[in-house]
C-alpha cells in the first residue's frame, strides 16, 4: 500500500455517515481547507484526540476548514467500531463533523492510512498538503509542544509551504481485514 504524497490529488469517495447521509469530497469544493482523520471508537489515541478535533473545527469553521472523520477499521475484530456503535459514539461526542464508515477499507487504502488517528490535510484543489499527527502528546493536551495540524492548517490557509509536511502519525494501527 503506498500512501499518498505530498502535492497529490486525493480520490474522491462517497461513504455512508453516521446521521444516515452519504458524503463525498466533492460536495465541500467551496472549503478552503479540508482535513480528513482516521479514526476509529475503540483506540485509546483516537478517543483521547476527539476533543482536539473537535475544538479545531470549531476554531477553523468560519475559515473555510471542514473536517471529516473516517473509520476504516475491520468490525468484525473489532466489534467498537462498527457502524451502529459509530452512531453511538458520535452522538455520545457531539461530533460537529461528517463520521464516515470505510466497511471495505478502500479509501483508507486509496489514502494509505495506516494509523488512528491520521490526518490529511487537503487545499481546496483536493491536493495533500499535511500527512500526520494532530499533535506531539497524546496524552496530555496541556503539555503539547507541538500543533501540528493547527501549524498545517494555518500554512494551507496563508497559501504557505509547511515546514514539515509529514510527520508520523500517534496511534493505533488501522486494523485491515483479513
Amino acid at each position: 500500500m503506498k500512501k499518498l504524497e505530498i502535492g497529490q490529488r486525493t480520490p474522491d469517495f462517497s461513504l455512508p455517515g453516521v446521521d444516515g447521509k452519504d458524503y463525498s469530497l466533492g460536495q465541500y469544493k467551496d472549503k478552503k481547507v479540508l482535513v480528513v482523520v482516521f479514526t476509529c471508537n475503540h483506540c485509546p489515541y483516537a478517543q483521547a484526540y476527539e476533543d482536539r478535533l473537535l475544538s479545531l473545527q470549531r476554531d477553523y469553521a468560519d475559515k473555510g476548514v471542514q473536517f471529516i472523520a473516517i473509520n476504516s477499521n475491520d468490525s468484525a475484530g473489532y466489534p467498537e467500531d462498527d457502524f451502529d456503535n459509530m452512531v453511538r459514539r458520535a452522538q455520545k461526542k457531539l461530533f460537529t463533523f461528517p463520521y464516515l464508515r470505510d466497511e471495505n477499507q478502500r479509501i483508507a487504502r486509496a489514502f494509505g492510512a495506516e494509523y488512528t488517528p491520521e490526518a490529511f490535510v487537503l487545499n481546496s484543489k483536493l491536493e495533500v498538503r499535511y500527512i500526520g499527527r494532530i499533535d506531539d502528546n497524546w496524552q496530555n493536551p496541556d503539555k503539547v509542544k507541538l500543533h501540528d495540524l493547527r501549524d498545517a492548517l494555518n500554512a494551507v490557509l496563508a497559501h504557505k509551504k509547511l515546514d514539515n509536511p509529514v510527520t508520523h502519525a500517534i496511534g493505533c494501527t488501522i486494523k485491515w481485514k483479513l
